[in-house]
């Protein structure tokens, strides 16, 4: 599905709902951000071969309209974009706190960062590497993070929340199309999943499933507190149904006043058919301490922010571990590993626009040492 055609749907949703509950109280809501990030790396010239530097844009945007007809229940149709091929449109409905259905094209409850993946709700300028989309170095060589933010897919997700003493209770259960890949491939392909000429269509007609379950402690009535969460999501990837994954993370959020420190933890088990190409992989079947059948690669951030007026300053690290097979053209080794140190700074210009600016370290076993420099400027609207 294009974005026009999303739009079209989300359009015809949304009035055959109004129709529905023409007596219901209806609210219509617009939000999002733009962002502008330019990205250089002075110790490669050629770091264009590998990852998207220069300047990029990254677009967040949410349109929904509410049929509220009392307290409790509610029917939401929503259209959201983010950057210019990931869109969505689902309906979402709500019989109380405890209990909603999504249905459609939307983002599964998944992690801790994806909930604020719009680039007005983070300082940094790219996202944490288990969830990095093409800004990260080294992007080809590494096949992405772990499950590149926002996810977006088909599928149907329950969801609620439950309110108990002095903090909440969240959880979500889904079944979704999947990612997409091929033995040939030798591991998930993102582009394949996230390519409207491939219609949005699942490659072996058999859902993926996924869940999630998060509690948050309060320590007072402004929103600080502590929040635990572990996520879930398992399926095949080949159009045989032979290949299977299995993703599993965990976090924590520790929201203070002003500090806020957010941690996560992510590990994908990718299974693979090293003798149905031998050519393509790096170490021949049957290697000495290589498995044959699978390999598995663990992502991880640690980010602290702290505001000191008009600027909120903040340190990362992150960083993704590899191990098993690999394929020979991503010059990975069967122990891979690529850590980030980034420091950075976002500066309130106005109510609506930040300046953002931070220096990264990269530092990897196989493909050597770089320095990435993101100067930005972002808009909520």
């Amino acid at each position: 599905m294009k974005l026009p055609a999303a739009v079209a749907l989300s359009t015809a949703l949304a009035l055959a709902t109004t129709n529905a509950v023409a007596r219901a109280e209806t609210h219509h809501t617009l939000a999002g951000s733009l962002q502008l990030d330019y990205l250089v790396v002075p110790t490669n010239l050629n770091a264009n071969q590998d990852t998207f530097d220069g300047m990029t844009a990254e677009l967040s945007l949410k349109y929904s309209v509410d049929f509220t007809s009392n307290a409790a229940a509610s029917v939401k149709v929503c259209f959201a974009c983010h950057g210019f091929e990931a869109a969505g449109a689902y309906v979402d409905l709500r019989a109380a706190d405890e209990l909603s259905v999504r249905i459609g094209r939307l983002t599964p409850e998944f992690g801790s960062f994806p909930q604020r993946g719009d680039p007005a709700n983070h300082h940094s300028n790219d996202k944490p590497l288990p969830y990095d989309m093409g800004r990260m170095l080294h992007h080809r060589a590494w096949n992405e993070g772990i499950l590149p933010a926002p996810w977006v897919d088909n599928g149907v997700e329950l969801l609620g929340t439950r309110f108990v003493g002095g903090g909440r209770i969240d959880y979500a259960t889904y079944i979704l199309s999947g990612p997409k890949g091929t033995a040939q491939n030798g591991d998930l392909d993102f582009i394949a999943s996230r390519d409207p000429n491939r219609y949005y269509v699942d490659n072996n007609s058999e859902p993926a499933v996924g869940a999630r379950l998060s509690g948050t402690a309060d320590f007072d009535a402004s929103g600080h507190g502590v929040t635990f969460g572990a996520s879930a999501m398992a399926g095949h990837y080949d159009a045989e149904r032979q290949l299977g994954f299995l993703i599993g993370g965990a976090d924590v959020v520790v929201n203070l006043d002003g500090v806020v420190l957010r941690a996560e933890y992510l590990i994908r088990r990718t299974e693979i058919a090293v003798n149905a190409a031998p050519n393509i992989w790096r170490y021949l079947p049957g290697t000495p301490g290589i498995s044959d059948d699978h390999f598995l690669k663990h992502g991880f951030y640690g980010e602290l922010g702290v505001p000191i007026g008009a600027v909120d300053l903040f340190a990362r690290f992150d960083g993704l571990l590899r191990f098993g097979n690999a394929l020979v053209s991503s010059g990975l080794s069967s122990n891979a590993r690529l850590l980030r140190y980034t420091a950075g700074s976002s500066v309130r210009i106005s109510e609506n626009i930040r300046i953002k600016a931070s220096a990264e370290y990269y530092q990897s076993n196989d493909l050597g040492n770089d320095v990435a420099l993101h100067l930005a400027v972002a808009t909520p609207f």
